[in-house]
């Protein structure tokens, strides 16, 4: 699937860089090539791929660059818009056991058709307003729910995330960066609900533990799976280089280069 003109564009509002996601978004890969990783599965996407992002769901993305590009569309299907959207189609949602954090959509010629349809605007000859923003979102939409009538459970589903089991959740998803305000809201808490049964279950705080979790983790990969610093401080949701070299070796003694040269 090729198309020539159309480069790397974005209808909707602005998705997070955090690594949640806030709103469902549609995604077609037009170059290069992602996996991601939601703390349970690993999920590729090659060109030509579409697929739907769910909201409320941890994800870690890594991008490949095709020659140097990376280029994709994005259409987000925000809260408010998808509202607007049912009070003018009748559409009711069902409970789902689907918790996968990407659903991957079969190439279809509406689709294909809607895709290159967007061209025009994003090879500089034509300029989108507001207005006309809604009406393709909502074109998208109807297209994705008349060939897969089983997102409107995914689409429609307004409800926060329930209350899940602490324990598991945490040591599932402790690499990821985000702070504990969306840790609580994932997990079904509030901060403070969240802060105290987490003393309750680890004996510590959430920041203590995070850390410790994290370098130890760090610690095996670079004594045991041979790995290097910069390969690893971001999968483990340190922001620098450097801070992670500091915290480390104030833990351990030693820098996180020394680790990879003490004998087995």
């Amino acid at each position: 699937m090729k198309f020539n003109n159309l480069h790397s564009c974005h209808l909707g509002p602005e998705i997070s860089p955090e690594q949640f996601i806030p709103e469902h978004f549609f995604l077609f890969l037009l170059k290069g090539s992602m996996v991601s990783y939601d703390g349970y599965k690993h999920y590729e996407m090659k060109p030509g791929d579409y697929c739907i992002a769910r909201k409320n769901h941890l994800v870690r993305y890594t991008k490949y660059k095709d020659n140097g590009d990376f280029e994709k569309v994005i259409i987000t299907f925000d809260e408010a818009f998808l509202k607007k959207f049912l009070e003018r189609h009748l559409y009711q949602a069902e409970p789902t056991d689907t918790n996968d954090s990407f659903l991957f959509i079969e190439e279809d010629k509406l689709i294909h058709n809607f895709v290159h349809s967007l061209e025009p605007y994003y090879n500089g000859t034509e300029q989108l307003d507001d207005i006309f923003v809604d009406i393709k979102r909502e074109e998208l939409l109807m297209i994705l729910l008349k060939n897969n009538p089983e997102l409107k459970d995914i689409f429609f589903n307004f409800n926060v995330p329930h209350k899940i089991d602490l324990e598991s959740y945490m040591n599932q998803h402790f690499k990821f960066n985000i702070n504990l305000e969306r840790f609580a809201f994932m997990t079904g808490r509030s901060l403070s609900t969240f802060k105290r049964e987490f003393k309750a279950i680890f004996n510590t705080t959430p920041g203590k533990w995070l850390m410790k979790k994290r370098l130890d983790e760090a610690y095996f990969l670079l004594n045991k799976e041979h790995k290097k610093p910069t390969d690893i401080y971001l999968d483990l949701g340190f922001e620098d280089l450097s801070h992670f070299s500091f915290v480390f070796k104030k833990e351990f003694g030693i820098t996180p280069s020394e680790v990879g040269k003490l004998k087995v």
